[in-house]
């Protein structure tokens, strides 16, 4: 049975920073694609940030670019979203996705919330 369980978030103040992670088990980790989502209230889920299987690619929305950093550890089967200069506009439950050839396993997400 696939698994990813996210953790890691939160109330956080604006300039504030969150380290999100999320655990995989019953797929071979090292072979898939991890990547992590976000869906704000009312608004569509949206792509932030992806590492490929061996960890020596990355890619980010334009919007988290030089605040968010992703890495993953395929030794302890962990994807890992470090987020720095939060702003209240980061608000969202936030996903790991796991993907290989086009099979995708979704965690069950998150929440963030940074607000004074």
């Amino acid at each position: 049975q696939v698994q990813l369980v996210e953790s890691g978030g939160g109330l956080v103040q604006p300039g504030g920073s969150l380290r999100l992670s999320c655990a995989a088990s019953g797929i071979t980790f090292s072979s898939y694609v991890m990547s992590w989502y976000r869906q704000a209230p009312g608004k569509e889920r949206e792509f932030v940030a992806a590492i490929t299987s061996g960890g020596t690619g990355t890619n980010y929305v334009d919007s988290v670019k030089d605040r968010f950093t992703i890495s993953r550890d395929n030794a302890k089967n962990t994807v890992t979203l470090e987020m720095n200069s939060l702003k209240p506009e980061d608000t969202a439950v936030y996903l790991c996705k796991a993907n290989r050839y086009g099979t995708s396993y979704w965690g069950k997400g998150t929440l963030v919330t940074v607000s004074s």
